[in-house]
């Protein structure tokens, strides 16, 4: 069993040793100030981009199937774990590729078997079955690896600081963000460029009328759903390498990727993006400052937009009803 890994949330215990390190590294203190800034910017960046991936993926579900996944962070965990046990066999590039595949074909079992049935129904059906399936995910995720927190290898190649002087940022920190990045990128070009991504927009504006035209509206959510789950799983993935693995770590990105598609906007993806970045800086460059307000500042964010302009930044007027 390895070792207990802290969760994500602990900012303010990393930031402490950052400056301890940079203080032993610049005894002068000509500059560790700027490096700790740029520690955190990164830092935001790297949060920033996981909020995004998480909160694409329950923005898709949420815009066509009005279904509010409470289990997203679970997938999210159930990702990391596939390929935390399959890299001893396919390697971590393997793991890297197949583990979402799989956390999406879990997703559709789920979807077929339960989310489902209450398509139909209020909301509250959705948010009800996910919250106690989140529960269920958890215990089977502690059942079968076990309550303490599990060690991500990574290959040697990452584990390498870019240079003495940014010995925080990682090659593994860069080639998270760039993964980020290609995946936004891909779902972007998927959705706008393919006819199954047509379906999906003109879906989340009126269902009715795409079933009207003979698409397979069944197949179109289980689909939707399944791509949602990959990125979850995705997601897991690329935290595992950085925070380790624990069945509790998908709770702390679930509630601010919720938080990041009330900023952008619900029905945009664009807003999602730029939600999820926004909050992630925010919090991050709040940890330089009073790091006590880490959190509190993304509530803060939402507050002002919520006042300011109710359906988000670049949201759809309408959406939220």
């Amino acid at each position: 069993m390895g070792p207990r890994v802290k969760p994500a949330g602990d900012a303010r215990n990393i930031m402490m040793r950052t400056m301890e390190a940079l203080a032993e590294r610049d005894p002068e203190h000509r500059g560790p100030m700027t490096q700790v800034i740029l520690y955190n910017v990164t830092n935001g960046l790297i949060i920033g981009a996981f909020y995004v991936l998480m909160a694409l993926g329950l923005s898709l579900i949420l815009n066509l199937s009005n279904v509010i996944n409470f289990a997203h962070g679970n997938f999210l965990a159930l990702g990391g774990y596939l390929a935390y046990t399959l890299s001893p066999t396919l390697g971590y590039w393997g793991a890297l590729v197949v583990s979402p595949v799989l956390t999406a074909l879990i997703g559709v079992a789920v979807e077929r078997l339960m989310i489902r049935r209450v398509y139909n129904r209020d909301p509250v059906y959705s948010l009800l079955l996910t919250f106690g399936l989140a529960f269920v995910l958890q215990d089977v995720a502690r059942y079968v690896w076990g309550p303490n927190g599990l060690p991500m290898g990574l290959p040697d190649s990452l584990s390498q600081p870019l240079s003495p002087t940014l010995f925080f940022i990682t090659w593994y920190r860069i080639f998270m963000v760039t993964v980020v990045i290609i995946s936004v990128i891909g779902l972007f070009a998927f959705l706008r460029r393919t006819r199954v991504g047509l379906r999906i927009r003109a879906g989340t504006l009126d269902l009715e009328t795409v079933a009207s035209l003979g698409v397979n509206v069944h197949l179109l959510r289980t689909f939707n759903f399944a791509v949602g789950c990959m990125l979850a799983g995705l997601s897991g993935v690329l935290a595992a390498g950085q925070i380790g693995l624990n069945p509790n770590m998908g709770d702390d990105l679930l509630l601010p990727s919720f938080i990041a598609i009330i900023v952008g906007g619900v029905g945009s993806l664009v807003g999602t993006l730029f939600g999820g970045l926004l909050i992630g800086l925010a919090a991050a460059l709040t940890t330089v400052v009073y790091p006590a307000a880490s959190e509190a500042v993304i509530y803060a964010i939402m507050m002002v937009v919520l006042l300011i302009r109710p359906r988000g930044l670049l949201g759809e007027e309408g959406m939220m009803s």
